[in-house]
């Protein structure tokens, strides 16, 4: 039976776990990845293919050549023992041959000594040492470490040891190196010139990706380049006419609240002037009706904020901790016990005004519900997808009053939504947009002081 898709997806995953940590999370990455394996694997084959069929092939003819001219050697020795004939046999050698003969009487081969180091011999030694075992057939030796240029050969000989000392060279081949130098010059020639195009095809991603992170934090970027591959063009311009839409409908949107704004304030001023002009003895009347005007402006006033929601203000450089004490000092003018913990400065490129609504939100909606209010600004890393992307700045603005039970409290964030009477149920919902056009968030917890915490959470 064979497993269902799912359950092969998820055995697969658990698979590669172990490993996903190991990847690049960049595209450059991934991508010089996708390049450097494939070059990895195609010299793994080359070498292999070429070592395993060229190589061995040369290297068992010429370490044979080699073997077998000392199996000459000896032959020539064993039918001819005197000592005087050893001369011509060596020089013989060493003219036909290149190989240079030494004869030590009554000596044997000694042990052989530890290797020391590491030498590149490839398949050279085995080979050599299996050739001199088939055509020699006398004990020998081998030493590859004495003398860099050649290979010295000890045999075991009736009467003495015969050193043989053969070229190197006759068992190099210069091809061999050459055929490596290539195959790694050209890859890495390959992968340099890869690395270099895909680096400037992932600039421009990364400057619409910081271009479209900068518009949703509500600074001022102009149109950028297209550049790139096509399709990276195609996504630059459509950013470009997507940001001329955004700002063509914001301010549009902001005149007509403004023509709005400017609507109904007229009828109300009007309604103020008549009251003013009530005859005497209708003061009672008139200061009632006057607080429901005055509650009618501040309701306008608010539906106007949140339809407007940021409009067409301009980050700047501004101190958040002077800007929070500010608040909290007014909001302990209106009857509030306000302590505040904040550094001496910290300045930020903030929506000002923004801001000051959002916080000042907070701050009366704590007011209106609490006597005791903790105002903190701290710091915090800010980790996305498990590395580093700098620092989050954290305002909790704590109460002791009732708070709003767990389950309610997104629902809270929700416009129109109030838990308490003659509130709009839009506060909440206009700072959460304010922070999120920072490119933070507001959330709602629990508060050490027994009542609620507003956390906002802004990017340094």
């Amino acid at each position: 039976m064979k497993p269902a898709p799912s359950s092969l997806r998820r055995t697969l995953r658990r698979l590669g776990d172990p490993f996903r940590g190991l990847l690049p999370r960049g595209l450059l990455g991934r991508a010089l990845l996708i390049i450097l394996l494939p070059l990895l694997i195609l010299q793994g084959v080359a070498l292999q293919l070429f070592y395993g069929g060229h190589l061995d092939v040369i290297s068992r003819r010429l370490a044979g050549g080699v073997a077998g001219d000392v199996g000459m050697v000896v032959e020539l020795l064993g039918r001819h023992p005197r000592e005087a004939d050893r001369g011509w046999i060596f020089r013989e050698a060493a003219w036909r041959m290149d190989l240079s003969l030494a004869f030590e009487p009554d000596a044997t081969i000694a042990a052989p000594g530890p290797r020391q180091g590491w030498l590149p011999l490839l398949p050279l030694e085995s080979d050599l040492t299996q050739a001199l075992r088939e055509r020699v057939g006398l004990p020998f030796d081998t030493d590859w470490q004495s003398d860099p240029r050649s290979v010295i050969i000890r045999v075991q000989m009736p009467d003495g040891v015969l050193h043989v000392e053969a070229p190197r060279k006759r068992l190099f081949f210069g091809t061999l190196y050459l055929f490596v130098i290539w195959l790694v010059g050209t890859s890495l020639l390959l992968f340099f010139v890869a690395a270099l195009f895909m680096k400037n095809q992932v600039r421009a991603i990364r400057r619409l990706a910081s271009a479209a992170e900068a518009f949703g934090l509500g600074r001022e970027i102009g149109p950028i380049k297209p550049e790139g591959a096509s399709e990276v063009r195609q996504a630059a311009a459509a950013f470009n006419q997507m940001q001329a839409r955004i700002r063509r409908f914001i301010g549009q949107r902001t005149e007509m609240l403004a023509g709005i704004s400017h609507d109904l304030r007229t009828p109300l001023t009007r309604l103020r002037l008549g009251l003013a002009m009530l005859p005497a003895g209708a003061e009672e009347d008139a200061a009632a009706m006057a607080e429901d005007v005055a509650e009618m402006e501040r309701m306008i006033a608010t539906y106007l904020a949140f339809a407007r929601g940021e409009g067409l203000e301009q980050s700047q450089p501004a101190d958040l901790a002077e800007l929070v004490r500010d608040l909290a000092a007014r909001t302990q003018r209106d009857g509030a016990i306000v302590s505040v913990e904040a550094p001496e400065a910290l300045v930020l490129p903030l929506r000002v005004d923004a801001l000051r609504r959002c916080l000042g939100n907070l701050l009366d909606n704590a007011r209106r519900h609490a006597r005791r209010i903790a105002v903190a600004v701290t710091e915090a890393p800010r980790e996305e997808s498990g590395r580093s992307q700098g620092r989050w700045v954290m305002i909790s603005v704590d109460d002791d009053g009732p708070g709003i039970p767990e389950q309610a409290r997104e629902e809270a964030f929700r416009p129109f939504t109030s838990f308490s009477a003659g509130g709009t149920g839009l506060g909440l919902a206009i700072a959460r947009d304010i922070a999120r056009a920072h490119g933070g968030d507001i959330t709602l917890q629990g508060s050490a002081l027994g009542g609620l915490r507003a956390l906002v959470r802004l990017p340094a």
